[in-house]
């Protein structure tokens, strides 16, 4: 309750602030679900390794404990810990409800009613974070504004290809012109418990991961917008053998890039970068004020 007191008392301080102009115009959080450093080194990745290049990187950034998909992809879009959001579990149980602290979105929202959003995920648990009135659209692996239902082929199958995520985020950002999207690829996580962390079958999921990344930031090109884009590239967790979740550096040590307006230029980030970093960066690029109760802070080394 104290956490959404204060969160209202900076909505009702967005009317004084909102004026300033924005570092950027529009920021896309872009997930690789289960992308361990280590395993990107190893692997055929040229989008996102000249991204790196040309912005700000660390591969040292680090996911909470404990380091699964739903709770650390929550703290990445809260901005706070799981002892806060309290998503402490990992698959989508409509009985459990929405995560009950506001999002990145819903406090963009709060700030710019006529801000433009969306996400786009590569698995249907992504649907405890569609808190109401926050997006635009929520997509899973198709154009659809509301809850998949027990039993539809959506829920079965869980996922969705990386592939077919980045063609539907590309042709929305192309038309919308979004102020913040999040778009999730789960191809690397898929095979790391099919095969392996690290295995041949996983490293040619990060490359086609990686196709799908350029189609993503081909289309913020083509939308004319990557003058006042940032992008802001991370994981939710690394892997060992066919799993993770442990505190151990394999599970928790997560890549952190961003790329864009103001990000300094190859340049290496020393501080330390946690998980819920990214939902903080994001309100400070899109000048909307930071909630108190974020544990996250904005990542302001890695700009001019």
């Amino acid at each position: 309750m104290r956490f959404i007191l204060s969160t209202l008392s900076v909505v009702l301080a967005l009317g004084f602030t909102a004026t300033a102009a924005p570092r950027a115009e529009h920021v896309f959080i872009i997930s690789l679900d289960g992308a361990k450093p280590a395993v990107i080194a190893e692997s055929e990745a040229p989008t996102l390794k000249k991204i790196a290049a040309e912005g700000a990187v660390t591969w040292q950034a680090s996911t909470i404990f404990p380091s699964i998909t739903l709770p650390s992809h929550t703290s990445m879009l809260t901005g706070v810990g799981p002892d806060k959001h309290q998503i402490l579990w990992n698959g989508y149980t409509p009985i459990k409800g929405l995560v009950k602290v506001p999002t990145v979105f819903s406090l963009l929202k709060a700030a710019d009613a006529k801000a433009v959003t969306g996400m786009f995920v590569g698995k249907v648990k992504f649907r405890h974070l569609w808190l109401k009135d926050s997006l635009d659209i929520f997509d899973f692996g198709g154009p659809q504004s509301v809850t998949p239902v027990a039993g539809a082929p959506e829920i079965e199958k869980d996922k969705k290809p990386s592939q077919l995520v980045a063609k539907q985020a590309a042709a929305w950002i192309k038309e919308n012109k979004p102020r913040l999207t999040f778009i999730h690829f789960a191809d690397i996580d898929t095979a790391g418990h099919k095969s392996g962390w690290g295995s041949p079958e996983q490293k040619e999921a990060l490359k086609v991961t990686d196709q799908a990344l350029w189609q993503v930031w081909q289309a913020i090109k083509d939308a004319g917008i990557a003058d006042a884009s940032v992008m802001l590239i991370s994981a939710d967790h690394g892997g060992h053998d066919k799993t993770h979740g442990l505190d151990i550096p394999d599970d928790m040590l997560i890549p952190w890039v961003a790329w864009g307006k103001g990000v300094k230029k190859n340049f290496t980030i020393t501080d330390k970068v946690t998980t819920y970093d990214t939902a903080a960066t994001a309100l400070w690029l899109l000048d909307v004020p930071v909630p108190t109760e974020f544990d996250g802070k904005p990542v302001t080394s890695a700009f001019e």
